[in-house]
């Protein structure tokens, strides 16, 4: 379980700076303001994601008394 927890951790931080990269990109193209707005909040609910699974993994896997 605590693999499949580090690998889902992992995949969330990576989605997160893609789409950092995504939005980016768009704003430095001049792209279309409404895409850049979808990224970014997007990345932020990526965020959330990642924070939330990162709280799990240290209270469930956090060493002595963990999860206690």
């Amino acid at each position: 379980m605590e693999t499949f927890v580090n690998i889902a951790l992992i995949a969330a931080v990576f989605a997160v700076a893609v789409i950092l990269f995504m939005g980016l990109y768009n704003m430095f193209k001049g792209g279309s303001g409404n895409r850049s707005q979808q990224l970014m909040r997007a990345r932020v609910i990526m965020q959330a994601v990642a924070v939330l699974l990162l709280m799990a993994a240290l209270y469930f896997f956090g060493g002595p008394g963990a999860g206690s």
